[in-house]
């Protein structure tokens, strides 16, 4: 076991401290430049790899060789043959070292001129370093080990003894599969695992487990030391099955290593849909509305009963459908939606998203209603449809005549949410019209006109009245006159309480169409909501009128009680 752990100071700088990493950045070779205020001076002879350097409590390793400034050497490890180690930030070396070091990139190599104030000051360092001296050393950074108050609070300390791969590090939702060793300071294991799987959020042994594997990547080992808020505290635990017990008030510490991890992610909002990634996909695309997707699936009961299973068994058909097209369940779609080519996930879904409150038959056996149910699946391939970016003129005029047709029959069958969709698409299909000609952009227009109003009618239904005021606000500006436009956006300026803005667009669409029925019902609803408002104000200021008379009669007759009362 390593047990040398060393505590870097608490996060923040002492006075004489700076941050002089950026400082050196810029530095290149042969140049020489000074190091924040007080007199380091850094010449870079060699450039370093990448763009990390070392923080405070990370354990360096140099060679270096250190001389007057009239070239007489004092101390070498180059000569020793020994790299030097030490933590930094400390004060286990020079000020110098410790503030230039820290500028160092793996692999770098610099000459310091670091003034007495920073090195040995008055006194020198009998018999090589005499009073008052300034010094150079030539230094290579050979490499160092990151120690990280994580919790940045003194809790948890973690030391990297192996760096991991890329750049994601698991979430609370992930699930881990790591291997760790915990023991106290006087060397007893209390517990240990070889591979043991469990959610983040859930943790596992103590709470410095979870904690730490959110900081690591894959295949990264540490070394923890665990103060007792972050392990089992004043209680400590008795010793159960193979785990040892932990005294009350124990420091640990801990080797752990990330073996891997399964992401598991919300798919919608409300967390009904959850997917967690069994096998990682392909590159960065996804299929988008409207791909065709072929897949692997296989659906379960939450009790193990299989209800469907396709594409897995020799020479049969993968299964194929079209995505936003409901040719599956809403749940399915989505999570479909959000994987990569050869993915292999496990969805769970909820009956909302799944067959809701109905009992459903599958190929294979009968979901009952309000059923959670659980998919694997596997993303084979997908062909995505055509963006509109990548259409000519009179592919993007087809595609949104065809999007605002669907939108008309999802209108029709009250799924307003898929139907507002649908005229979104069309719309973006035509947005851009400036390569027209005249008789595509009279066609773009009519078409735009047509769906922003269907989605103004969604949004209606949906309650979303910002959104449905926003779309009939895009067709006035297309057609100033368009009486349905201002009808709708009457309609939303009353459900947002904006009855002045109603009644205009309300009298401008009667200038218009003087016998529009559904304009005159709406101009009476109006007026039916105006009386109630001023009811409602009425009420209001009587009220508070009441009150303040109350109040203004209970302190006359406070008054006129004082005054009777210095009378008698």
């Amino acid at each position: 076991m390593d047990e040398g752990f060393d505590i870097p100071p608490p996060e923040g700088m002492n006075d004489d401290e700076m941050d002089f990493a950026d400082e050196a950045a810029v530095l290149k070779v042969g140049e020489e430049k000074e190091i924040g205020r007080e007199g380091l001076k850094k010449k870079l002879v060699k450039e370093g790899e990448g763009w990390d350097t070392p923080e405070n409590g990370d354990e360096v390793e140099v060679h270096y060789t250190g001389t007057l400034l009239d070239g007489t050497k004092f101390d070498s490890s180059r000569d020793r043959g020994t790299p030097f180690k030490f933590t930094l930030g400390q004060g286990q070396v020079i000020k110098g070292w410790d503030q230039g070091i820290k500028t160092m990139k793996k692999g770098e190599n610099a000459i310091f001129t670091i003034p007495p104030e920073l090195a040995y000051g008055e006194s020198g360092s009998h018999p090589t370093i005499p009073p008052n001296a300034t010094l150079q050393f030539d230094v290579e950074l050979l490499s160092w080990v990151s120690v990280k108050d994580i919790c940045k609070d003194g809790g948890i300390f973690k030391k990297i003894l192996a760096e991991g791969e890329k750049w994601e590090k698991p979430k609370d939702l992930d699930e881990v599969f790591v291997k760790y060793e915990a023991w106290l300071e006087d060397g007893t294991v209390v517990s240990k695992s070889d591979g043991v799987e469990f959610t983040v959020k859930d943790g596992h042994f103590c709470p410095a487990l979870a904690k730490s594997v959110k900081t690591m990547k894959k295949g990264e080992k540490v070394l923890l030391m665990v103060k007792p808020q972050y392990g089992f505290g004043e209680k400590g635990k008795p010793a159960s099955g193979d785990e040892g017990a932990v005294p009350p008030n124990a420091t640990l510490q801990i080797s752990l290593e990330l073996v891997s991890w399964k992401t598991v992610s919300e798919v919608t909002d409300d967390k009904k849909v959850i997917k967690k990634i069994l096998k990682e996909g392909e590159g960065y695309d996804h299929p988008n509305d409207g791909s065709v997707v072929k897949v692997k699936l296989i659906g379960k009961l939450q009790d193990g009963t299989v209800f469907v299973r396709k594409g897995h068994d020799d020479g049969e058909e993968l299964f194929e459908f079209k995505m936003d097209d409901e040719q599956v369940i809403d749940g399915l779609d989505r999570g479909v939606m959000t994987m990569k080519k050869g993915e292999v996930a496990l969805l769970t879904i909820a009956p909302e998203y799944a067959f809701g409150p109905s009992e459903s038959q599958q190929d294979l056996a009968v979901v009952p209603s309000n059923s959670t149910v659980c998919y694997e699946l596997e993303l084979v391939s997908f062909e995505k449809e055509k963006e509109s970016w990548d259409m000519n003129t009179q592919e993007k005029i087809e595609a949104a005549g065809k999007k605002k047709e669907e939108g008309n029959a999802l209108f029709k069958a009250s799924k307003y949410a898929k139907a507002s969709k649908r005229y979104e698409k069309a719309a973006k299909c035509i947005e851009y019209d400036s390569s027209f000609g005249e008789e595509e952009k009279r066609q773009a227009k009519a078409l735009k006109i047509t769906c922003n109003l269907n989605n103004a009618a969604c949004k209606l239904k949906l309650r979303e009245y910002k959104e449905a005021e926003k779309l009939c606000t895009k067709v006035l500006e297309l057609d100033g006159r368009n009486v349905k436009a201002l009808y709708r956006r009457a309609q939303a300026y009353i459900n947002l309480a904006d009855l002045d803005l109603a009644e205009f667009d309300i009298k401008k669409a009667l200038e218009i169409d003087p016998d529009n029925r559904d304009v005159k019902l709406e101009y009476k609803t109006l007026k039916e909501k105006v009386k109630e408002y001023n009811k409602k104000d009425a009420r209001f200021y009587s009220n508070m009128f009441a009150k303040m008379n109350k109040l203004e009669s209970h302190d006359i007759n406070k008054a006129a009680t004082k005054e009777a009362e210095t009378a008698a």
